[in-house]
């Protein structure tokens, strides 16, 4: 029905900032967007969208019909789902945001196997920094580390993660490896400036033991991989996620500091809007990534 596809298209069209950057999600010309909308508008005989060539806003009527389309749109997918018995099969576009370390490494080849195997998903990953925004950006899973508290939003563990202490055999060689917690202190630590948080106090644990020990040294970053390189260089001692390490432990390019010492953990998880009903690209891919990393625990061996 041309009612539904105009829902679908003005949904699609809320989820960005510009009419250019939507036609580029839609995989058209940002005229033909804005040929689309004016027909839609005539049609209802109401304006939705205020633009500019840099920004949008939707009218008071915009809103009701966006709040309106999308329970429309979701009841109509939950429909068709239940007249199918529950094996529609995944279809549609997937948008998944990542930081980019974990991204690259372990995600990207996950979404690349998952869009083999469901050839009607098409999969968009974008990287950065910080986590999206999911309603704003009109994105369906971002992938965090630690719980989220995001009010309206679901979370799904999808891996467990501890964080090691590393250091190269040649530092190691030219500096007595610390014996406990507090001798870092007399060490040259990498450390990650990737929040606001205090980024030189090290939360470590050791069975129902913690220590916070306050770590320096003459390198820092806010990127965790260029920290992994300077330790295999042997400029010090780094706390990373066993996720980006331990195909150097098993190596023996690092080798684990205090062992019986870890950061706190920092497992990771899938987030993604609270709905009445998942849509089955969405519920399908938090499966697979389940299953992916079943068999990654708390090991190095895991990673």
């Amino acid at each position: 029905m041309e009612s539904t596809s105009d829902l679908a298209f003005f949904v699609a069209l809320t989820r960005r900032s510009t009419l250019a950057a939507a036609a580029q999600d839609l995989g058209v010309t940002a005229p033909a967007v804005s040929r689309r909308l004016a027909a839609l508008e005539a049609r209802l005989g109401v304006r939705l969208l205020n633009r500019t060539t840099r920004r949008q806003s939707l009218t008071a009527e915009g809103e009701r019909y966006l709040e309106e389309g999308r329970r429309i749109l979701d009841e109509l997918e939950q429909l068709e789902r239940e007249l199918t018995a529950g094996g529609a099969a995944p279809r549609g576009l997937l948008r998944v945001n990542a930081g980019f370390g974990f991204g690259r490494r372990h995600l990207a080849p996950t979404l690349a196997d998952f869009a083999q195997l469901y050839p009607e998903v098409e999969v968009i990953l974008h990287l950065s920094d910080k986590p999206q925004d999911l309603a704003a950006e009109g994105v369906d899973v971002s992938i965090r580390f630690g719980l989220g508290t995001d009010t309206g939003q679901l979370t799904r563990k999808i891996a467990a993660n501890r964080r090691y202490l590393c250091a190269s055999p040649a530092y190691l060689a030219r500096h007595p490896p610390p014996l406990e917690p507090r001798d870092l202190a007399a060490h040259q630590c990498i450390v990650i400036r990737e929040s606001f948080g205090a980024y030189n106090i090290w939360q470590l644990v050791s069975g129902n033991a913690q220590q916070s020990v306050k770590v320096a040294g003459r390198l820092a970053v806010n990127h965790g991989e260029i920290a992994v390189d300077w330790a295999l260089s042997g400029h010090g001692i780094v706390l990373r996620s066993q996720w980006d390490v331990a195909s150097y432990l098993r190596s023996g390019e690092l080798v684990r500091v205090l062992p019986e010492w870890s950061g706190s953990d920092s497992d990771i998880y899938a987030v993604y809007l609270q709905r009445a009903h998942l849509s089955a690209k969405v519920r399908v891919f938090l499966d697979f990534l389940a299953e992916r990393f079943a068999g990654q625990r708390r090991s190095e061996e895991g990673w």
